[in-house]
């Protein structure tokens, strides 16, 4: 596939001839050019070749419309789509650098753009889909590794869990990826941009990443707890405006089930490839602004104290408390993960 702007007849027709392209930084997924069209400045993003191409650029058109819903937006206003070469062309918006506090507007963004979906979009995108089995079997073996002692109700507060999550309500337009960097902090307020992997599901889903330490991201970082308290707090009064209802409990479920995913311990090249909670006892290794023990020490944290006061996972509690000090004591300089994005 051509480097060089894909920008077709139709696109020329509908939108005019670009003046002047610069190609922009994206993932590998993707190519990503800055056009200065006749009437305004545009963003032309291509979906790359690859097994998943076709359904990751469905996504995110599917997302788009959806989210387009919102006012205030929410997302890029789509100006143009070539499915063909799967282009997307995309109003262009100045990013500023976010506020020490940045995460509160955030979760109120992320309420508007999860209360963008109704009930009948059902079926416009997949549903979003949890941990498994093969999660759970992981996880267990992994404190057998540590060499900490998994107590028998542990499994069946593991499998009741998955279940929980599986059968989670709701059909809040999900990101799929809402991380650092995928956040415009503009003069109007937050955009979210890169839907590839968008489905319906549980608003809860992605309310935790401000906890659990933004799990499917290469940026991870801990937010104080009166921040935490501030940004969840936004998200739920966004959400009763937008709604007409409260959010449901869960958030402590939520967060359980990102600790149980190995997956979300390496960028997506790498997912659904090999175990890799079975790699922490052997070696660490670094993605982004921290290495694989040091977000796995952060979730466990958060999920024993999380989960401390529920009868459902008292024993994950205790489990990841165990977990989380054994890997401490093993590895005495693992760091916290950042406190701040960079």
């Amino acid at each position: 596939m051509s480097l060089r702007l894909p920008f077709g007849d139709e696109l020329r027709a509908e939108l005019g001839v670009p003046r002047r392209s610069r190609r922009l930084s994206s993932s590998p997924r993707s190519r990503v050019w800055r056009v200065e069209l006749p009437e305004t400045t545009a963003v032309v993003k291509q979906i790359v070749d690859g097994p998943d191409a076709d359904e990751r650029y469905a996504r995110e058109v599917a997302a788009l419309r959806l989210a387009a819903r919102a006012e205030p937006p929410v997302v890029p206003a789509l100006l143009a789509t070539d499915p063909g070469e799967r282009i997307l062309v995309l109003e262009h918006l100045d990013h500023r650098r976010p506020a020490g506090d940045w995460i509160v507007d955030y979760a109120g963004g992320l309420a508007r753009l999860h209360a963008t979906a109704r009930p009948e979009d059902v079926g416009v995108l997949p549903r979003w889909q949890g941990p498994n089995q093969a999660d759970i079997d992981s996880f267990v073996r992994l404190a057998e590794a540590l060499e900490v002692p998994v107590t028998p109700g542990v499994s069946g507060e593991l499998n009741d869990l998955v279940n929980r999550l599986a059968q989670a309500s709701g059909y809040a337009l999900l990101h799929g990826d809402p991380c650092p960097g995928n956040d415009l902090h503009t003069a109007t307020g937050i955009r979210f941009i890169d839907f590839e992997q968008a489905s319906l599901g549980s608003g809860l889903m992605e309310l935790a990443y401000l906890r659990i330490g933004f799990p499917t991201c290469w940026c991870v970082t801990s937010a104080s707890e009166p921040l935490l308290e501030r940004a969840e707090s936004a998200y739920r009064d966004e959400w009763r405006t937008l709604t007409g209802s409260d959010t449901q409990d869960g958030l402590a479920d939520a967060c359980a089930g990102w600790l149980l995913r190995g997956d979300a311990l390496v960028e997506r090249a790498h997912r659904e490839s090999t175990d890799h909670l079975a790699r922490i006892p052997h070696r660490d290794w670094t993605w982004g602004t921290a290495t694989a023990r040091q977000r796995l020490v952060h979730r466990l944290g958060v999920v024993g104290q999380m989960t401390a006061d529920h009868t459902s996972l008292s024993g994950l509690s205790s489990l990841s408390t165990a977990m989380r000090q054994r890997m401490l004591a093993r590895w005495p300089g693992l760091q916290p993960v950042p406190a701040t994005r960079p």
